[in-house]
C-alpha cells in the first residue's frame, strides 16, 4: 500500500510520525473518508467542503487548496491497485511540546492520506438485513466535526460488536427519556420508515452530515419517494416499519432486528429494496461515470 505523508508518497511500512504529534497525544485533528469508484473519487468537492467545515471547527488552517488536494488524491488513487477504493484523510495540528493550548508559534500540521480496497457488504447480509442495538448518545455536542478523537464512537460501536450486531443506534439524551430522539449510528446515518414515508434526522451539531445521507435524500426526491427531514423520536424508532443504515463504505443496509426485537417483518422491507436498487443504479450511472 502506498500512502501520502507530509508531501511524500511511500510504502505504509516506512511511514512515521513524532510521538509528540497532537493527534497522538490529544486526538487533536480531523479526518475524512472518500469512496472511489472505478478510480474516480466520488463527490470530491462535497467531501473537501466537509473537511473544511471540520478544520474550521477546530480552528486549524487547511494545509492544501482544493486543487492541491485533488492532485494528491488523484495521484494516490493511481499508485494503488484496486479499481474501487476508499481514501482516509487525516490532518492533525502537528508535533509540539505537550500543552493543551495550541502551539505557539504554530507548527506544521501532519497530513496523512491512505487508500484501502472498498469492500461492499456481503450479499447474504443484504438479503437478511442486520441487527442493531440502541444506546444513549453520550458524545460531545460537536458531532458535525469529523474529529479523529472517536473514543465515544468506538465504545458505542463495540456495544454492537459485543451483541453480535452491525451497529449501535444512538438516542439522545437517553433511550428511556420521554423527549428522547434519534441522532445517528455510531458509524453511520440512520433512516426510519413508517407508513411508507422515509424519515431522516435533521442535520445539526449532534450528527455528522453524511454524504451518503445526502445521496439517499436526493434519490428519494428524484423518484417521488415520500420523505421528511425532521426530529425523530425514540418512540418512532422502536415503532418503525423499517430501519436503514447508510455510510460511504456500507452504502445502504436494512436493520431487521433492534435490541433483539424484530423491526417490521424482520426482513428487508419494500422501502429498503427500492432505495437499494435505486442506489445501485445511481452508483452505476453517476458514481462510476467518467
Amino acid at each position: 500500500m502506498t500512502i501520502y505523508l507530509n508531501g511524500q508518497y511511500l510504502p505504509i511500512e516506512q511511514a512515521t510520525i513524532s510521538v509528540l504529534d497532537r493527534g497522538f497525544i490529544f486526538g487533536d485533528g480531523v479526518y475524512e473518508v472518500i469512496p472511489v469508484y472505478s478510480r474516480r473519487a466520488f463527490r470530491l468537492e462535497e467531501h473537501l467542503q466537509r473537511l473544511q467545515h471540520s478544520l474550521d471547527g477546530i480552528r486549524l488552517a487547511n494545509p492544501h487548496s482544493v486543487s492541491e488536494w485533488t492532485a494528491i488524491i488523484v495521484e494516490l488513487i493511481a499508485r494503488n491497485a484496486p479499481e474501487d477504493q476508499y481514501l482516509y484523510l487525516h490532518i492533525t495540528r502537528g508535533a509540539a511540546k505537550r500543552d493543551h493550548a495550541f502551539p505557539a508559534p504554530k507548527v506544521p500540521p501532519t497530513v496523512f492520506v491512505m487508500s484501502n480496497p472498498l469492500l461492499t457488504p456481503a450479499p447474504e447480509l443484504l438479503a437478511s438485513g442486520v441487527c442493531a442495538v440502541t444506546a444513549e448518545d453520550n458524545r460531545w455536542l460537536r458531532c458535525d466535526i469529523k474529529a479523529i478523537s472517536l473514543l465515544p464512537n468506538v465504545l458505542l460501536r463495540q456495544m454492537a460488536v459485543d451483541a453480535g450486531c452491525a451497529e449501535t443506534v444512538l438516542i439522545r439524551p437517553a433511550v428511556a427519556c420521554e423527549n428522547a430522539f434519534l441522532t445517528e449510528g455510531a458509524a453511520s446515518n440512520i433512516f426510519v420508515v413508517k407508513n411508507g414515508t422515509l424519515l431522516a434526522p435533521m442535520k445539526d451539531n449532534l450528527m455528522l452530515p453524511g454524504i451518503t445521507y445526502d445521496v439517499i435524500l436526493e434519490i428519494a426526491e428524484a423518484h417521488g419517494i415520500v420523505h421528511q427531514v425532521r426530529k425523530i423520536t425514540a418512540a418512532e424508532v422502536f415503532a418503525a416499519d423499517e430501519l436503514l443504515l447508510t455510510s460511504s463504505t456500507r452504502e445502504v443496509m436494512a436493520i431487521t432486528h433492534l435490541d433483539g426485537k424484530p423491526v417490521g417483518a424482520a426482513k428487508p422491507g419494500p422501502m429498503y429494496n427500492k432505495i437499494y436498487q435505486l442506489y445501485q443504479e445511481f452508483k452505476r450511472d453517476v458514481m462510476r461515470a467518467k
